[in-house]
């Protein structure tokens, strides 16, 4: 059994497959020993990385966009998230929510977590013709700190995390969702990757096998209804409402939250060029200058033959 260490940037529903995988034993039966560590404050998965004491980091793609060339070349080699899972609050009584209405409003922003919050939702802003300049925002708070003044009157909208906001919604009559980020298109939004530099012959079998089990886990999700695995969702996460839990994975799996471990290539040239119009970036960066698709690929070909080798058997 080959100890695979994973460091990251939180503990997000959208990273459920991989506790499936953790849980159902899906990693060990690849070989690997898959442990678990979530520093705080969350940028310390570099430290981990640079010091050895982590083979893989999980987080938005857009650290080690920026830091490429700068300070660290990182090398992505899989996605669980494939879509971003925010969600936009406003106050009962605005009905026909469009992204134009904020013009001239303030917008409210969890933080702590890094920067995509306000990433994603600016990009998607500008997609829409909408000035992000014509917004004021508010976004150097934590969301729990910014949910609660929002509730108390701060603000005309609330960007957070759409678990959370199904939280709020379902807990406050006053409060209802504008918006549902994961309806909103594709993006890499949180992927593994390493040190370039670090990466051997070795490491890469094992993200090959960490790929194949995450892959079924993602499959495994997909394939049952999350009322069936309430239970599972209960224990993963026990200060949510379990329906409210349930909902939201329901909806994270019709709207294609999760599909595969391999990037979409048109999904990534959206994301980046996001992430050259904030400024952290000089222009977008192509594909194979982050992305190492070959784990993916290759435990993708590896699944699919072991499936086809097994349909005769149960015709």
């Amino acid at each position: 059994m080959q100890t695979f260490k994973l460091t990251a940037t939180g503990y997000n529903l959208n990273y459920l497959p991989e506790y499936i995988a953790l849980r159902h034993g899906f990693f060990r039966e690849q070989g690997l020993d898959v442990t678990v560590n979530i520093p705080t404050p969350w940028d310390g998965v570099l430290d981990a990385l640079a010091d050895g004491s982590a083979d893989m980091a999980l987080g938005g793609i857009w650290v080690p966009s920026m830091y490429r060339d700068k300070v660290q070349n990182y090398t992505v080699f899989a996605q669980i998230a494939n879509r971003c899972p925010l969600a936009v609050l406003q106050r009962r009584g605005r009905d026909n929510f469009q992204l134009s209405d904020v013009t001239g409003k303030t917008v409210l922003m969890k933080s702590g977590g890094g920067a995509s919050v306000g990433l994603f939702f600016k990009m998607l802003l500008r997609e829409n013709a909408v000035d992000a300049r014509s917004v004021d925002y508010i976004q150097d708070l934590d969301g729990k700190m910014l949910g609660d003044l929002f509730q108390g009157g701060m603000g005309d909208y609330f960007v957070t995390d759409y678990l959370s906001a199904r939280v709020m919604a379902s807990r406050n009559p006053d409060i209802t969702i504008a918006l549902e980020a994961v309806t909103q298109g594709e993006v890499p939004w949180s992927v593994y990757y390493r040190e370039t530099a670090t990466v051997t012959p070795e490491i890469l079998d094992a993200q090959r096998r960490f790929c194949v089990a995450l892959g079924r886990a993602i499959d495994w999700v997909l394939e049952r209804d999350a009322e069936t695995f309430r239970d599972e969702l209960a224990e993963l996460f026990p200060a949510v409402p379990v329906d409210v839990a349930v909902a939201v994975t329901n909806r994270f799996r019709q709207e294609g939250m999760w599909t595969s471990t391999t990037i979409p290539r048109e999904a990534f040239d959206r994301w980046q060029r996001g992430l050259a119009d904030a400024r952290l970036v000089k222009e977008p960066l192509v594909y194979e200058a982050l992305v190492d698709d070959g784990p993916s690929t290759t435990a993708q070909e590896q699944r699919a033959a072991s499936k086809a080798t097994l349909l005769p058997a149960q015709l």
